[in-house]
């Protein structure tokens, strides 16, 4: 692919107007952006930016013109993203699951569930709060039941997935949308002696054969977007076993009620919310047999604090 050259910035707004600006760029036959970005850009107010990237000030000039939304064209700084986004990121503690990148292999703890995860191609090093409180809720869950069939929709990097199956020692199927996650995925899974127990595949939604041939599950992980969690609702509900347990992410604390109430809505009961800053990871479970160890008991609100930049608890 083109190396990106420019950047298209457009104004700050709520999530779903960048979205949808971000959806219009890219789908518009117009304008050829080599990719397209939506970016927090202030956690307090909820405001987001949708960004472009392009080969040349000219072609971002124009897209400018044909969307009329304004944005500010800037070049793309030479700087090599990989050692730089390295930098300053800690190892993050999340219950029993300890995330290091590879310039902090030296610092592994000897109890826990340790595992290697560097920032790359692919989302998620557990360092966002929509990954790091899906951990913790696994962390609880693993506290009360013993999941042995589970998936990961929209993996990123495999954090979660390859978290579950570190702990559970259990085949864990992990689905994205975009190759480079599966691979990144596959990638980190072996670099991690979990090959064989992570299967990733490139899949749009739910409608790939073999998230259908390895359903039901007792453990789904969902950490992307509020809207696509809301369309989801009636496939994931679906494929949870009596007695799973559905890890819902990527929604911000506003959201949760919707989000909840969807999946409520599908005859799942709510089990946990952990909030992480202006983050929440929802936990919902399907009613029926019971899991091979006592279950939650009373849903409960958590609100935690990590160690890492951003965080803050309350607990």
């Amino acid at each position: 692919m083109t190396e990106a050259r420019f950047i298209l910035t457009f104004p700050p707004a709520s999530l779903d107007e960048a979205q949808a600006l971000a959806d219009a760029i890219d789908g518009h036959i117009a304008i050829d952006a080599l990719a397209v970005t939506v970016n927090e850009t202030d956690e307090a107010k909820a405001l987001w930016c949708a960004a472009a990237y392009f080969p040349d000030e000219e072609s971002a000039s124009a897209a400018r013109d044909v969307m009329n939304a304004g944005g500010d064209i800037t070049p793309v700084p030479d700087v090599d993203w990989v050692r730089k986004s390295l930098e300053g990121l800690a190892p993050v503690t999340a219950g029993r699951f300890f995330l290091h990148g590879s310039h902090d292999r030296a610092r592994r703890r000897a109890g826990g569930q340790s595992f290697e995860i560097d920032a790359g191609t692919a989302f998620g090093t557990g360092h966002h709060g929509t990954t790091a409180g899906c951990l913790l809720a696994l962390d609880g869950i693993l506290k009360h039941q013993a999941p042995r069939r589970m998936f990961d929709l929209g993996c990123g990097t495999g954090v979660l997935a390859i978290a579950a199956a570190r702990a559970t020692r259990q085949a864990v199927l992990a689905t994205d949308i975009d190759p480079e996650a599966v691979r990144v995925t596959i990638a980190n899974a072996k670099l991690n002696a979990l090959g064989p127990l992570t299967r990733a595949h490139t899949a749009a939604g739910l409608h790939h054969p073999v998230i259908r041939q390895s359903a039901p599950y007792d453990l789904v992980f969902a950490n992307i977007l509020a809207r696509p969690l809301a369309a989801l609702a009636q496939g994931l509900s679906t494929l949870l076993a009596p007695g799973g347990n559905l890890i819902l992410s990527g929604l911000t604390r506003d959201q949760l009620r919707w989000i909840k109430a969807c999946y409520t809505a599908r005859g799942l009961v709510h089990a946990r919310t952990i909030v992480m800053g202006n983050w929440v990871a929802l936990v919902m479970r399907r009613p029926g047999a019971k899991a091979k160890r006592p279950g939650f008991g009373k849903p409960g609100r958590l609100q935690i604090t990590s160690r890492a930049p951003g965080w803050e608890l309350d607990a």
